[in-house]
């Protein structure tokens, strides 16, 4: 003997008021695992330490008092280097307009 589906609907709804869950008779995916979860934003901004000022900051802030950044003035050397090396950056493209301006040699 089989039990009326509206008696399993009936009991369905009683259960789900009891345990506080979510009343879904045709078992759609609604995504409530999801948002009873804690939310993790305030969590991962406290792992991060806050940003403090740096060089550049203080830079921007007093532009009439001359610094000497090292490790700006190392990157620089570096680069400098490399491309006397021929090992530097390629240069960037002109833009697509002066590129089409000019005919270029056809073979």
């Amino acid at each position: 003997m089989a039990v009326p589906r509206s008696r399993i609907l009936d009991l369905m709804k009683v259960q789900s008021r009891i345990f506080s869950t979510i009343f879904n008779p045709t078992a759609q995916r609604l995504g409530n695992k999801v948002l009873r979860q804690r939310l993790r934003g305030p969590t991962l901004a406290a792992y991060y330490p806050r940003r403090v000022a740096t060089f550049t900051d203080l830079k921007k802030l007093y532009p009439s008092h001359e610094m000497y950044d090292e490790t700006e003035e190392d990157r620089l050397e570096h680069i400098q280097i490399a491309k006397s090396r021929g090992k530097g950056a390629p240069k960037k493209k002109k833009s697509a307009a002066e590129s089409r301006k000019k005919p270029g040699k056809k073979r």
